[in-house]
This record gives structure tokens, sequence and C-alpha cells, in this order.
């Protein structure tokens, strides 16, 4: 008799021992959305660098061969599944402007042409934003020749500079 009595309590307790607690609420903690946001943007700038060297070849998308300016921002849209114009010259519509302390990496810069000043004639990322002293990263037919990183404070683009969107949101 007393030999059942102890199995019996052996089995109570080691039952016991393997019951779950159900009564504690597990929470899943919520990522803000602008963590989210601002990781894909450094996520997009992280891809983007790779391509950094990458020769300029004029109305290429193909990284094998390489970039025009506006080619580069859609091969490296796309590829972070963002859909954007492919031609710089359909920028100058979309989206709406952003003030300079506004500006944040993942964002594209708009330029008048070199030689033409009334169309559109180039595009690129900004890569380390700060208002207008932002770098970006763009396929330069000029010196630097392909896929470079410039200030967007320099002579040769802060006279060119036509406007900064969001293409992200």
């Amino acid at each position: 008799m007393f030999k059942i009595f102890i199995i019996t309590i052996l089995i109570v307790l080691f039952g016991k021992c393997n019951q779950s607690q159900t009564d504690i609420p597990i929470v899943e903690p919520e990522i803000p959305k602008s963590i989210v946001v601002d990781n894909r943007r450094s996520e997009l700038i992280a891809f983007a660098k790779n391509y950094l060297g990458t020769t300029y070849q004029y109305a290429s998308v193909n990284p094998g061969i390489g970039f025009d300016c506006s080619g580069f921002v859609y091969f490296v849209f796309q590829k972070n599944n963002i859909v954007v114009p492919r031609t710089s010259r359909e920028y100058k519509n979309l989206g709406t402007s952003l003030k300079h302390d506004e500006f944040r990496i993942g964002d594209v810069l708009v330029f008048y042409g070199y030689l033409d000043t009334k169309q559109i004639g180039h595009v690129g990322i900004i890569c380390e934003a700060n208002g207008m002293k932002s770098k970006f990263i763009h396929a330069s037919s000029g010196k630097p020749y392909g896929v470079t990183i410039s200030d967007l404070d320099s002579e040769m683009y802060s006279r060119r500079f036509y406007k900064c969107i969001d293409v992200m949101q």
C-alpha cells in the first residue's frame, strides 16, 4: 500500500513538471517603422557601394558592361524591389521636392544636364545625408568616369541641382 502511495505521489509530481505555463503571455516587441525604413535605406546604399568603380556605359543597366546614371539608379532600386523610372528625364515630375534638412540616405538627387541646363540630365542616390553637403553615389560620365561618390556641394553638381526626392516611401 505504501508503494502505491509513493508511486502515485511521484506520478503527480512528475506530471506537474511537464505542464507548460500558459498563463504568462509572450509579447513580441514591435519594431518602429522608422527603424525598418532606415535599415532598408542602409542596405540599399551598401548594395550600391558594391558597384563602385563599375565603368560608365551609356544607356546600360548591366553591371557586366557598365551603367549610365539612370541605369545605375534603376538597377540599385530594382534589385531592392523599388520601382523607379529608367531615364533621368522621367524624374523631373516625380515626387515632391524635399527641403535640404529632410535629405536622407536613399533619396534620389535630380540634376539638370551638363550642357543643357533646361533638361534633366543626371541622377544619383544620397549615401551620406547632410543637406547640400550630402554625398551621393552615381554613374558619372565625367572625370571620375563610372560609379563613384561625389559631393553635392561641389561646383559641378551644386549649380546643376534640381531637386531631391524620396522614392522609398
